[in-house]
Parts: structure tokens; sequence; C-alpha cells
């Protein structure tokens, strides 16, 4: 009996015309889309849920899969002896909190935020949202809220006080926020960053808006050389650092966990550095003080990190005029803006010098509020600089460096100015008549 069309010889259809047997092609071209490949026809807002929940999960595991790694290696120590593994879970996802401004919930005066695993929070929501996220509206705000609903849970599963775990979520939205929002706007679909903020730069004037711009040139200028600085204190120091490592006499897990934790708060030495170059300088304990005018430094914990601050004899002189650098950062900030903006009015270049002074402040108040907090109980829970006087000496030093650019050079102000002073002249010379 012959079969019918379209049919196998076992009399199951081929399904194709003919009896030619179908061929699916897959095409190794196209873009991979890790955990949303399933979810063909799913709202856009699951595939943004998803990446928040990566970036969460990722993130804490770096922080607990190594905790969990030392306390296996330790296991054997009698210090060791009768605490279970859960205990070591319950640190480090103490320390991830911590990331996110929660502090810890066993030694509440420990509270400065260990900014390199904010940054590594802030890369894995990037990664998560540019790999497999979408750019629209609601996988957005989804993927934040997911994070955020990820750090509520750990938050409350290791006993955090309500309170902390309030400015927890809002440190966690920050990461969030600021993490998926700009992996989403690398996507191939997303829209320029320039085109989403249009709709508000277009409702500020001219000089406001390049002012910001300036304003933020100038802080990331002045972050950059503090990096540099930082650099420079660890390879000067390094002797110092090694004396404090060899004292410690640490094995090979102590070593790394050790050196982990110093990543973690090289961030922070960074935005020090920053403090100690604008002119404030930082402190490492209860009335210590780390500037360029001098050096009052108490009795230090051993961490090594410690031992690259600057030397007590590392002060005065020409050091004392280091702070002109934010004179020159707000300088250079302005040539570049006095080449985009185009002034109609004798104020546009004053008001556009003092919004970027304004911003660049507003900038520093905030890294320096991140760079401040304690590791300890006493005199230790007082690290860091001083918010508010590092926030005025930036703003100080780019509205002096931004205006003494910006008001020579520009030809409304020169007329203003060649007005105001020929009033002044006739006044003058049409009182000494009447006299």
């Amino acid at each position: 009996m012959s079969n019918a069309p379209g049919t196998r010889p076992d009399g199951r259809g081929s399904g194709a015309p003919g009896g030619r047997p179908r061929r699916r092609v897959v095409d190794d071209a196209a873009p991979p889309r890790f955990f949303v490949s399933d979810l063909d026809g799913a709202p856009r807002w699951v595939g943004g849920m998803l990446a928040g929940l990566q970036a969460a999960l990722l993130s804490l595991l770096v922080v607990v899969l190594p905790a969990i790694a030392a306390y296996v290696a330790t296991s054997a120590a009698p210090a060791t002896t009768g605490i279970p593994w859960t205990r070591a879970v319950e640190v480090a996802a103490g320390l991830w909190l911590l990331a996110h401004g929660v502090p810890l919930t066993d030694a509440p005066s420990v509270t400065l935020v260990p900014l390199g695993l904010t940054a590594l929070a802030v890369f894995g929501c990037y990664a998560s949202a540019r790999r497999s996220g979408y750019a629209t509206r609601s996988a957005f705000g989804a993927g934040v809220g997911a994070y955020v609903g990820v750090v509520l849970v750990v938050g409350l599963a290791t006993g955090v006080p309500l309170l902390h775990v309030g400015v927890g979520l809002l440190g966690a939205a920050v990461v969030a926020a600021t993490g998926l929002g700009a992996g989403l706007l690398r996507r191939p679909e997303a829209p320029r960053f320039r085109d989403v903020v249009q709709p508000v730069r277009a409702r500020l004037p001219e000089p406001v808006a390049h002012g910001v711009a300036a304003g933020t040139t100038a802080l990331a200028t002045l972050v950059l050389l503090a990096a540099v600085l930082a650099t420079l204190w660890v390879l000067t120091g390094r002797s110092a650092v090694a004396e404090v490592v060899g004292s410690l006499r640490l094995d090979a897990v102590g070593g790394i966990v050790l050196a982990v934790a110093q990543l973690a708060y090289a961030p922070t030495l960074v935005l020090w550095a920053l403090a100690w170059l604008v002119g404030p300088g930082f402190a490492v304990g209860t009335g210590t003080s780390f500037a360029v005018g001098g050096v009052q430094a108490g009795a230090l914990p051993a961490v090594p990190l410690l031992g690259a601050l600057p030397a007590p004899d590392v002060v005065g002189g020409v050091l004392v005029a280091v702070p002109v650098v934010t004179l020159l950062a707000g300088a250079a900030a302005a040539l570049v803006l006095r080449r985009r903006l185009v002034t109609e009015r004798a104020l546009d270049a004053p008001v556009a010098g003092l919004v970027s002074a304004a911003t660049a402040g507003l900038g520093a108040l905030v890294l320096a509020a991140l760079a401040r907090g304690g590791i300890g109980p006493g005199r230790m829970t007082e690290l860091g600089p001083e918010p508010a006087l590092v926030a005025l000496a930036v703003a100080a030093g780019v509205a002096v460096g931004a205006l003494v650019v910006l008001l020579p050079g520009d030809r409304h102000v020169r007329a203003a100015v060649a007005r105001a002073a020929r009033r002044a002249w006739a006044g003058v010379t049409g009182s000494g008549r009447k006299g």
C-alpha cells in the first residue's frame, strides 16, 4: 500500500509537503538572550524584573561564597568550634547590606560603606540590564523593584532593624537605578542618553544647562586627580603597609580575606584623597586630622591600607598650595563651557559659572558623605571628611576658576562693565563740576 503524500514510510507526517523533511536553521549570529529567551511573548517588565533579580543575587553571591570558603578553610581552628556555617552567611550578608548603607547588625557602630562592593553591585546591575533587559520604563521600574525587594528580604532575614532597613532600601534604589539605567541605555533598542534627558534640559535656561555639565566635568577632574594621588600614597607608603601586614601574621586564607577587604575600601581612600586635595582633609578617629596644613595622627588600627596615609612630616611648604587644583579644575571646565555657551546677556556667563560651582559642590557633598562613617566604637566612630567643608571648598574653588575664565572673555560682560564705568566716571565728573 502506498503512503499518502506528506507521510513517512512509518505513517507519521513529515511536516512538509511532498514528504520532504522540514529543516530547522539556528542562526548563531542572533544575539543571545540570557533568562528571557524562553519568555517570548511575556510582558517587557518580566525581563526587567529578572535582570534586577539576577544583579542582586549575583552581587550577593560574590560576597557570600568567599565567606563560606573561608569558613570551610578555617573550620578546624579551635576559634571556630561550635560556630555554624550559617554564621558566615549572615556576616557576608551584613557586609553586602553595608554596601547599601545598612549598618552591621552585630556592630551598629560600623557604618563606613565599602564603596568597592557598592561599585560591584552597580556594575552587576549594569551588566544584567545590558545583557537581558528591555529598554522600557516598565522594565526599568520592575528591575529596580526586584533589586530593592531582594535587599528587603535579606535585611529582614538577618534581623536588621526596620529603620536601618529603610536606609538600605533607599541605597538599593539608588544603586539599582544607576546600574540598570546605564545598562538599559546600552541596549540596541534604547534611545540615546541625550534624548532621554532632553525634556528636562529643554526646560532649563541655556546657562544653567551648560553650567551643570561644566560642574560635572570639574568634579570628575578632581576625582581623577584624587585617584592618582591615592595611588601615589600607596606606592610611597608600601613599606609601612608591608610592616602592618607582617605584624598580623596571617595565613593564606586570612591574607586573601584581608586583600578583598582592602579592595572593598580602596574607593573610600580615593575620596579621602579628594578631601585632602581640596583642603579640608579627613579624620581617622576622633581628634585626628590629615590635611595639607598639618597632620594630627593618633593611634591607628592595624589596617594595612591606613599605612598609606600621609605621614606627619608631609605637611606645609608647597603642599599648602595644593588646593589650587580646584581653581584649575573650574578653569578647565570653563574653557569648554565658553566654547559651547552662546551668551545673550551679561548675566549668562556669571550664572553659568555659579551653577557649575554649585553642581561641583553638591556632587562633592554626596561623595564626602559616602566616605564618612565609623569602623568601631569609641574614637573609631568618626572617619572620613566633613562633607560640608569639602563641598564649600570645591564650590568656592570652581567658582573662582570658572568666573576668572568666563567673565573677561564674554563680550556682554565687557560691555556691561564698560557702561558701568562710564556712568561712574560721568557721576564723578558731574559731581566735580557742581562742586
